[in-house]
């Protein structure tokens, strides 16, 4: 329980906000992940990738890291414990997090998600015991995020019943491949599929790229991506394909099937919807990065808080003592805000991994309205994860000063690997687009949510109205909204009513205005479709942002609706009101240009953060030891300079003993 006057809480209460219904995955990682599984900083490229290879043989089962696959094969049917197995793979060394999500997500996963039955016993038993490494092979040198328009080929032959696959020219050449360069055997291969001299959109394919002896096959060529800014431990590579001959029941066969005299079937008979509905399939990639992210900057501001704590500065106005770092309001500013987003961002990450295990999790068919919007708020999520994880990561280092720069201090690291996260499982921009596009329902209608930028066959009349995604809190939120007093200046800006209001009108708003924008350009710009969508393509940047800012707010206020003990749940709410108040600070001029706020109240705002800054300065090492990360995992040497400190969280663990913690 948490008292003021002593400063104590409950630590083990705290956790168990966090770590929520997969609690016992988390706990399992932290058991059972040693110091062999930490970076070891300074070795060469070809050291790290050993090292990652030997380690994800060795990985414990506990940990349950392939148990989003069916138990037949050696899963657990758990779909959501695999996306938080990630995560934790995550705060111990992102190359192993990396090659694991290669393996058993991206490539395991896309043979059971597009694969059928005979697919699943030939191989799925040997990727998900590690016997049988894999690539995934869609991304090409010349089209990353546009992947409907891929180069690559795969043409059918009815007289060899085999398909040619081939690279035509070097733009088409698979590239950025994990896995590729060094260990993979096999890929599944993206590539357009032609049969009877017709072309069936993106299909994919099971494809040998090298032999038993690590040779590649013949007609492919593999090559080393070369030398990266981080991931060392990851063996990226390029594929290339020369008419190489693929069976035909190496078809990943599950939307399409090609029968012996080229004949093409499919259930979904429109090509960019079964595109997009192949690869709605595959979204736990992305929901993967966007939580790997998080627990990368969890990290961080675990390394750069616990420093702040030791690390003195200046003389206080007596002279007699120098000033803790994080007594400095400045720093204060630097840490707190990036820690109530992390916050925020754990709680909505919490709600889509749920979300994803129910859509996806069970036998049965899926709902398609439910899917797609798994698939937008993955997409926003991963971008706002991703994109907070680099902004974190940088004032982190900065607030270590030189120390952060030592790559015995973790961050440099954390820095370098994290950063190509902002565009792999989607560009971030690109993403922000489909997360709007699939709030205007005449776009959703006709395309679905994952379409590309700018169809010439979309008329932008078609955008009829906004839709207002409500979350899981729905209830919840609205009870809070609806009790808002009509005038903005009787309420209290820590209102959490008043807060959500503020971050759904503006959301409304800006949709509502983007609609308009569309319309307006399609009346005098009627056959340029692309300059319809371009000229408001920073608005519709800003109708996603605002969208994810008020889900991520509505999911941080559930999750503390569902926090059992009063004191937690007390923290818990004013890191909320930080959260909401630094979006809101974030956006004054918008808010302010848009008569949302009054100059007086922005004031207001601004002095009110700097007060829970103030307020909140005593909790944060308790804030960050909630993430329960143990002391070896963060891996940095300044923190040895730290007065002994309990560490209760094994001790929690182990004995399932609460005890009360100093803040």
């Amino acid at each position: 329980m948490l008292d003021h006057a002593s400063g104590r809480i409950d630590i083990t209460r705290l956790r168990e906000a966090l770590d929520g219904r997969w609690a016992e995955v988390r706990r399992a990682h932290r058991e059972h992940l040693d110091e062999r599984f930490l970076p070891v900083y300074g070795e060469t490229g070809d050291q790290a990738r050993e090292r990652i290879t030997r380690l994800l043989s060795e990985l414990p089962v506990e940990l349950g890291i392939a148990s989003g696959f069916p138990a037949e094969y050696g899963g657990r049917g758990d779909v959501g414990a695999s996306i938080v197995a990630t995560e934790m793979l995550a705060q111990v060394d992102l190359s192993l997090m990396v090659k694991a999500g290669v393996q058993w997500g991206l490539f395991g996963g896309a043979v059971a998600a597009l694969g059928t039955k005979r697919h699943h016993d030939a191989y799925l038993r040997d990727i998900v015991a590690g016997r049988l490494f894999g690539c995934f092979a869609m991304t090409e040198t010349g089209h990353g995020s546009d992947v409907q328009q891929l180069r690559t080929t795969c043409t059918y032959d009815p007289q060899t019943q085999t398909f040619d696959l081939h690279t035509p020219h070097e733009a088409a050449r698979k590239d950025y491949i994990g896995n590729a360069a060094r260990d993979g055997r096999m890929a599944v291969v993206f590539a357009q599929l032609v049969t009877g001299g017709h072309r069936h959109g993106v299909h994919a394919w099971l494809v040998p790229i090298r032999d038993e002896h690590g040779k590649p096959m013949p007609g492919v060529t593999i090559g080393d991506a070369g030398p990266k800014a981080g991931l060392l431990g990851v063996d990226n590579g390029r594929l290339s394909f020369d008419h190489v001959r693929v069976p035909r029941d190496m078809l990943l066969d599950r939307y399409a099937q090609v029968a012996e005299d080229g004949t093409y079937a499919s259930p979904i008979e429109n090509d960019s919807r079964r595109f997009f509905t192949m690869l709605g399939t595959l979204v736990r990639g992305r929901v993967s990065v966007g939580g790997a992210a998080s627990a990368a900057t969890k990290s961080a501001l675990a390394i750069a808080v616990r420093y702040g704590d030791i690390r003195r500065q200046f003389a206080d106005a007596d002279g007699e003592r120098e000033v803790l770092l994080n007594d400095y309001l400045a720093h204060q500013r630097k840490l707190l805000p990036a820690l109530a987003t992390t916050y925020a961002l754990t709680f909505a990450q919490a709600e889509l991994v749920a979300a994803l295990d129910e859509i996806q999790g069970g036998d049965g068919p899926v709902d398609e309205h439910r899917q797609r919007e798994l698939e937008s708020r993955a997409a926003g999520l991963k971008a706002a994860q991703t994109w907070h994880a680099t902004r974190t990561i940088q004032i982190c280092r900065e607030a270590c000063g030189g120390a952060g720069y030592l790559s015995e201090n973790r961050l440099p690291s954390l820095k370098a690997d994290t950063d190509v996260f902002t565009t792999f499982e989607g560009d971030n921009t690109v993403l922000l687009q489909l997360v709007a596009k699939g709030l205007l329902t005449g776009y959703r209608d006709e395309f679905g949510s994952l379409d590309g930028w700018g169809r010439a066959s979309f008329v932008a009349e078609q955008v009829r109205e906004m839709v207002l995604e409500r979350t899981a809190a729905r209830a919840l939120i609205a009870r809070l909204v609806s009790a808002v007093p009509g005038r903005d200046d009787e309420v209290a800006v820590t209102d959490r009513g008043w807060q959500l209001k503020l971050f759904e009108d503006r959301e409304e708003h800006l949709l509502d205005s983007a609609v308009r924008r569309l319309r307006g350009g399609a009346s005098t710009k009627k056959d340029r479709p692309f300059d319809i969508f371009n000229d408001v393509q920073d608005h519709v940047l800003a109708v996603a942002a605002a969208h994810i800012d008020r889900v991520t707010l509505e999911a941080f206020v559930a999750g503390i609706d569902a926090t059992a003990d009063p004191a937690v749940k007390e923290l818990l709410s004013r890191v909320c009101d930080l959260y909401a108040l630094t979006v809101i600070e974030a956006n004054k001029g918008w808010l302010l240009e848009h008569g949302r706020l009054t100059p007086a109240r922005s004031k207001t705002i601004t002095s009110v953060v700097n007060g829970l800054l103030k307020e909140l300065r005593p909790d944060m090492r308790t804030l960050v030891d909630g993430f329960a990360i143990p002391d070896a995992w963060l891996h940095a040497a300044i923190l040895r300079e730290e007065p002994a400190r309990q560490d209760t969280m094994a001790a929690h663990d182990a004995a399932g003993d609460p005890q009360a913690v100093p803040a």
